[in-house]
């Protein structure tokens, strides 16, 4: 079989319900309904946190944030801040690595926010370039933290301009993508195009061309400027005749985050990005490739972000590795609705961390939260601030929004999903226990300063 190509794109806090695909009534989403029409949608697609650091350390390794140490900052945050002591380990092996060792072209553009120190950055793990920010958008000076450095974008290794102006990071980011397929249309390639919208602000950023275009103020504008750079990299695919031999996946690496005044949806989910909610880590995934995937249809049974790793390497061919644990699975399967494809996940558990504590439990349409006697709900392990959190049990297939509590008349499920929780711990940790995996830890050895100090 020919190698496809594979591009996935990204979002930065997106909403479950900010799609038009996935039910919003706000936004123009005609490129990416067009996406989801020719595709799937999955729709019981999950981020391993509610925070982008270690998610996008999952999406990038195929294990949970604790098993390769991304599940806390060196500052004990719950994400990477400028000039952070640690960073994704140079040992660890990326879908971008395991794809450039398969013969493909491989390329970050947008938000990296995977370690911001010369042996973390993207060109250390697999990619042949990068062209983004390596760390949130909202990382700025600010008269709370004024010793932050300018926000950098970066051409590989090197800062090219500080402060960039965050207004044109989607249109630069989408041209970037767009001539990196055109300049690699001969060989297959690996495009990862993370965005850093609708992101973290307060105030979403889009180029002039979207500002006040939308009905739903600076969300809106950012959420619509992102379907129009949809539409260009569908543009170039087609334009190139790669169409049919192209794998798309277009997710978000989080829940939308609450803001006042609300702006992004999580509908009909329950709960906001930065927890273990529906809502913080169930998020809007469309998969496309014609003539594998069928069109118009749509999957809702558990899928990950650790899935990718799997899936890009049983298409390249490229051999899992025997060194280390994978918890993705490859997705295949269900992509292609194989007879008799389910979720591994199913059996073995997929499992709901925020920082360090586990938090909840997933199998099948069952979900437990777990009872805890100080459930951290901060963005750094403050235990004097975390109260207790009983168990509670939901079916998710009939009680998708989590109002119906079943854990008493359902003392089975919750015995079974417990003992799936104990198998976790025992494997990856927990709050009360080292729990930093089978990985190298991630630290350096010497304080750095933020990479513009």
């Amino acid at each position: 079989m020919v190698k496809p190509n594979i591009v996935v794109m990204l979002m930065d806090n997106l909403g479950y319900g900010d799609p038009g695909c996935f039910g919003s009534t706000v936004h123009r989403t005609p490129h990416v309904d067009r996406l989801a029409a020719e595709g799937m949608r999955l729709t019981s697609f999950y981020s391993t946190s509610g925070v982008c650091t270690p998610s996008r350390a999952s999406l990038m390794t195929g294990c949970y944030p604790r098993r390769v140490s991304m599940h806390i900052g060196g500052r004990q945050t719950a994400v990477l801040m400028p000039g952070d002591l640690r960073g994704l380990h140079p040992e660890e092996i990326t879908v971008a690595r395991a794809l450039k060792g398969a013969g493909y072209a491989t390329a970050c553009i947008g938000k990296w926010h995977l370690g911001d120190q010369p042996e973390f950055l993207p060109r250390r793990h697999g990619f042949d370039t990068f062209f983004g920010v390596p760390y949130s958008e909202d990382m700025v000076p600010t008269p709370q933290h004024p010793e932050r450095p300018p926000l950098p974008l970066m051409q590989d290794d090197r800062v090219i301009e500080a402060p960039v102006d965050r207004d044109y990071l989607t249109q630069r980011y989408t041209q970037a993508a767009a001539d990196f397929i055109r300049a690699h249309h001969d060989r297959p390639f690996f495009l990862y195009l993370s965005h850093a919208m609708p992101g973290s602000t307060a105030r979403p950023f889009a180029s002039p061309a979207f500002q006040g275009r939308s009905a739903h103020g600076p969300y809106g504008d950012a959420v619509e400027e992102l379907d129009w750079s949809t539409g260009q990299i569908m543009t170039a695919l087609q334009e190139l005749g790669l169409d049919d031999r192209t794998l798309v996946l277009w997710t978000s690496d989080n829940g939308a985050v609450r803001r006042n005044p609300p702006q992004g949806s999580n509908a009909p989910l329950k709960g906001w990005g930065y927890d273990t909610s529906e809502g913080g880590q169930r998020v809007p995934c469309i998969a496309r490739w014609p003539e594998v995937i069928p069109a118009h249809t749509e999957c809702d049974q558990v899928s990950t972000m650790m899935d990718l790793w799997p899936t890009a390497a049983a298409l390249a061919g490229f051999p899992l590795p025997a060194d280390r644990i994978l918890d993705g699975h490859d997705l295949l399967p269900l992509l292609t609705r194989a007879e008799g494809a389910q979720s591994a996940y199913t059996d073995h558990g997929f499992f709901y961390y925020h920082l360090d504590q586990l938090q909840a439990v997933r199998s099948g349409p069952w979900k437990l939260y777990l009872p805890l006697e100080r459930k951290l709900d901060k963005l750094r392990p403050l235990y004097d601030q975390c109260g207790p959190s009983p168990a509670m049990l939901f079916d998710l297939d009939d009680d998708i929004d989590e109002k119906r509590d079943l854990a008493s008349s359902q003392p089975e499920v919750v015995a079974r999903l417990t003992r799936l929780a104990d198998a976790a711990r025992a494997d990856l940790g927990d709050h009360d226990r080292q729990g930093l995996g089978q990985r190298p830890s991630g630290w350096v050895d010497d304080p750095r300063p933020p990479l513009l100090d």
